[in-house]
């Protein structure tokens, strides 16, 4: 159901209003956080609508809505990946100004987690010593904290100089079709990340997850994820790991050119998932292993 919180409201959800609008500074008079919408809390809905842009009709529908939580998200409260649709807030916002400060450009501060700051995060990540993965979770948080004296209050515009690098493997994946194949029921979150994964690098991306039984003939890959190599050895084994990057992309190269079938299948072996950004983790790794491999080999082996 749509929100639609109007005044002479009462309850648990206006208090959830009247907290972030707190949070943003806004006046809310003597009263405070009571529950009820009128008075103080309706003419700081219309600011805040004013401020961001909206409608000024003292309403909390879905768009005031959406505006206040992203308004209200604070670096470290979430964890920041790209997926399709980006995420997008206020923690971008301080992601983003951070690393243009520290001289990872991302482009323009817009707080949409796209490719530019996905690969900004991860070139930050190599600069300091973090896996190279360009999930902004706790660790990579902590280590932009510890260096918030350097970047809070700076100007985070990015000089003409200071490019950001290409959106990562976006040629690859609007060249080849992916199928990823999912039988096992534990694996379908790093499934359904990585074809997501695929979609916010390339809306051109051509990419389904299914079970292996519902094959198709139309794809140039199928990649299927499993726990454990196939017993007989029928299908070319890439093992991905996440510590060693560059072994995984070669093992998906050679499954590639050893293939002679058409479309080229893969087993991709990666540890069950203990998390969310664990399984965004192994997806990253799955994605960047076979994009790396699809554009070393390409048209030569597809």
């Amino acid at each position: 159901m749509a929100i639609e919180i109007r005044r002479g409201a009462r309850g648990a959800a206006v208090e959830d209003v009247q907290k972030r609008l707190l949070k943003l500074g806004y006046d809310l008079g003597r009263s405070g956080v009571d529950g009820v919408f009128q008075g103080a809390t309706l003419e700081a809905v219309r600011a805040f609508q004013r401020s961001h842009g909206l409608v000024e009709d003292g309403v909390v529908g879905p768009k005031t809505w959406a505006a206040l939580v992203d308004a209200t998200f604070t670096l470290g409260d979430r964890t920041l990946y790209l997926r399709y649709p980006y995420l997008h807030g206020a923690d971008v916002v301080t992601l983003q100004s951070a690393l243009n400060v520290l001289g990872f450009p991302c482009g323009e501060v817009d707080g949409i987690f796209g490719p530019c700051t996905e690969r900004a995060v991860r070139e930050f990540q190599f600069n300091a010593g973090l896996p190279v993965d360009g999930v902004a979770g706790d660790e990579t948080i902590r280590a932009l904290e510890r260096l918030r004296h350097v970047w809070a209050g700076k100007d985070p515009a990015v000089p003409a100089q200071l490019r950001p690098a290409p959106a990562r493997a976006a040629s690859v994946l609007e060249r080849f079709s992916v199928a990823i194949e999912c039988a096992d029921p534990a694996m379908r979150a790093v499934c359904e990340r990585a074809a997501n994964l695929m979609q916010a690098i390339s809306e051109s991306a051509r990419v389904v997850v299914r079970r292996p039984e519902d094959a198709a003939a139309d794809e140039d890959v199928r990649v299927l994820v499993v726990r454990e190599p196939a017993a007989d050895g029928a299908l070319p084994a890439a093992r991905i790991e996440l510590g060693d990057p560059a072994r995984a992309t070669n093992r998906m190269v050679t499954a590639l050119a050893s293939s002679r079938d058409r479309p080229v299948r893969i087993a991709a072996v990666l540890e069950e998932p203990a998390s969310d950004e664990h399984a965004q983790r192994l997806a990253v790794s799955l994605v960047d292993a076979l994009t790396g491999a699809l554009g070393r080999t390409g048209e030569g082996v597809l």
